[in-house]
């Protein structure tokens, strides 16, 4: 299985190659540096492996929530690539993926995701990890710090950078112990093209003009304007 992923939702620019079991990557911390970075890694990837758009079985991006210009780009790049190679695409959560990290390094029950949404509000995601995988537990949020809550038992890991932001808030708001906080790391297209394939297997696969973004802080807008 070949699967090219690419990941800007926040501050880090990340492109991935998985074929079959091996993982090649690019990953950049550039803050709006993502337009001038991102397709030179795809370039490099796919000349790395010696490979072509034509010769790949699916296209994946995380489609946020984060920031809504790197969100837009990677959406609006990943829709190009697969209108070109007429490839099919898996849309990966950005939380979800960086959730993923966890998976792979850390033996926990529950992983908190918290990434800063700026405006006092964090994008908050809780999963719990069974065999290995994440299990969404409600849904992705856009919330207050000081609104967020938890039922989870069992050894917790905290992930994200809104935990640099609001760690005693948050502390204060779960009744789960936190035993590991990792609040330095960032989304990775590693991660993205780890849970595409799991998803090309599911058949979660859309076709280009359906790669759509998720950004939360949008949807809850267009919510309020429907209740009034």
């Amino acid at each position: 299985m070949k699967i090219l992923a690419i990941e800007t939702a926040t501050e880090a620019c990340s492109a991935a190659l998985l074929v079959d079991n091996a993982v090649i990557s690019r990953f950049q911390v550039a803050p709006r540096e993502h337009g001038n970075l991102i397709l030179p890694m795809v370039d490099e990837l796919l000349s790395e492996a010696g490979l072509t758009l034509a010769e790949l079985d699916a296209l994946a991006f995380g489609r946020g929530p984060g920031s809504f210009t790197g969100v837009r780009m990677a959406t609006g790049v990943t829709q190009g690539l697969a209108y070109a190679a007429q490839l099919p695409v898996a849309a990966v959560s950005t939380l979800q993926a960086l959730a993923y990290q966890a998976v792979l390094t850390d033996d926990v029950d529950c992983v908190y995701v918290a990434l800063d949404a700026r405006m006092g509000e964090i994008y908050w995601a809780e999963y719990a990890v069974i065999d290995k995988q994440l299990v969404q537990v409600g849904d992705e949020q856009v919330i207050a710090p000081d609104k967020v809550s938890s039922t989870s038992t069992g050894k917790a890991l905290a992930i994200g950078h809104g935990w640099a932001v609001y760690k005693d808030i948050l502390l204060q708001q779960l009744n789960a112990s936190v035993d590991i906080i990792y609040a330095d790391k960032l989304p990775n297209a590693k991660e993205v093209a780890h849970i595409a394939k799991i998803m090309v297997k599911k058949g979660q696969l859309v076709t280009a003009e359906n790669a759509l973004p998720v950004y939360l802080r949008d949807n809850v807008a267009k919510k309020k304007q429907t209740k009034v």
